[in-house]
């Protein structure tokens, strides 16, 4: 599959939908989708979306997503999407969105939002705790929130 973003939506799906204890039944799950991926780009993939294993009270051990939570901001209006705790706000000043993070992630979630590869997402620009998201023109505010919210439920 070509569209890593596409594959990494089905790991997604998969590892939320089915018990999965090893990359080898996931590729076997990913074949039965007609989804041809190498065990190297399996293992890069499970990284980028921050899989963990965690272990089954039978003694086995199981993939897990990390945990996102997604709240409303105190102003009411706009949403506030947390990822670990990581993000902590997200506003709009006209056409830009201005995400605030905890010291130090920005730049990582900078990152991990330019390589989601979605369209509506010009690029980032990223300090120590603030990242400036660029969308391209005709991209409205609740394209972006939805975004957002895909881009952290995703990972």
């Amino acid at each position: 599959m070509k569209n890593k973003r596409s594959r990494l939506q089905v790991i997604t799906e998969i590892l939320r939908s089915s018990v999965v204890g090893s990359q080898e039944e996931l590729l076997n799950l990913l074949a039965d989708r007609n989804l041809s991926v190498t065990q190297a780009t399996l293992s890069r993939d499970l990284k980028v979306l921050k899989v963990s294993k965690t272990p089954l009270a039978n003694g086995t051990y199981k993939y897990v997503l990390p945990p996102v939570t997604k709240t409303v901001s105190p102003t009411g209006n706009l949403s506030t999407f947390t990822s670990h705790g990581a993000v902590t706000s997200i506003e709009f000043s006209g056409h830009l969105a201005v995400m605030k993070t905890k010291p130090g992630y920005a730049s990582a979630i900078a990152w991990d939002i330019d390589n989601k590869g979605a369209s509506e997402i010009l690029g980032t620009i990223a300090g120590d705790d603030t990242i400036l998201i660029i969308p391209r023109e005709g991209v409205t505010r609740e394209a972006i929130l939805q975004l957002m919210d895909m881009t952290f439920s995703n990972k």
